[in-house]
């Protein structure tokens, strides 16, 4: 699957009840996930001992989840929960009605390693099932992972030469915050009905402009 080696193969269907039987989940979650999820399978081991690649420092092991969706859609809040409750990274995919999807979130150790956080998700389009194919590129664990991110992610996380992973996504983060405040200071633009204060927006809206074109 995904063009990964035989040896990562794992193949082990997971009933969808021993996810939510065992996370905290809101009770609107848990119908999500009732509702959206048909099963899920662990099909892959991303690991030193199964791809012949050193450990990293902060990613051990890559897990693939295929889950099987009962309509092409799926909340993010549920992927996000799997992901704060299993401690290794995950990538998603996501299959529905002869296509597929991958998902995969930047996921950073806190507390010391004990817990992780995802920052945000990046994903492929959807596809025919499969045809998504990933290279397994890097000296070691924390490498093959952020090849994968970029691999999934696409012109979604442009990189600078030589930048690290960590680097390219705080950018792309600034660069959508700085786009979320163009677009609300237009909207007040477009609303505000005194002079001075469509002017103040106007000064504030022109710097913001420079640093997204600069």
């Amino acid at each position: 699957m995904l063009g990964f080696p035989r040896p990562t193969e794992f193949n082990k269907r997971i009933p969808k009840q021993k996810f939510y039987e065992h996370m905290e989940l809101p009770a609107a979650l848990k119908r999500v996930f009732v509702e959206q999820i048909r099963m899920v399978w662990w099909r892959n081991k991303l690991a030193a001992t199964t791809v012949n690649i050193a450990a990293g420092d902060m990613v051990t092991e890559i897990e693939v989840f295929e889950v099987c969706l009962q309509q092409p859609r799926l909340e993010e809040a549920i992927l996000r929960q799997m992901d704060r409750e299993i401690p290794y990274h995950i990538l998603f995919l996501l299959t529905c009605e002869g296509k597929e999807q991958a998902w995969i979130g930047y996921k950073e150790a806190v507390a010391g390693g004990a817990a992780f956080k995802v920052s945000r998700y990046y994903h492929t389009d959807w596809v025919p099932e499969g045809s998504l194919r990933f290279s397994i590129g890097g000296l070691n664990m924390d490498a093959v992972y952020a090849s994968l991110v970029r691999q999934i992610a696409g012109d979604a996380l442009p990189s600078e030469q030589g930048e690290t992973l960590q680097a390219s996504v705080a950018r792309s983060e600034a660069k959508q915050q700085l786009e979320r405040r163009i677009v609300a200071l237009e909207a007040k633009v477009r609303k505000e009905k005194q002079l001075n204060r469509r002017m103040e927006y106007n000064a504030e809206l022109k710097l913001l402009k420079t640093r997204r074109n600069g």
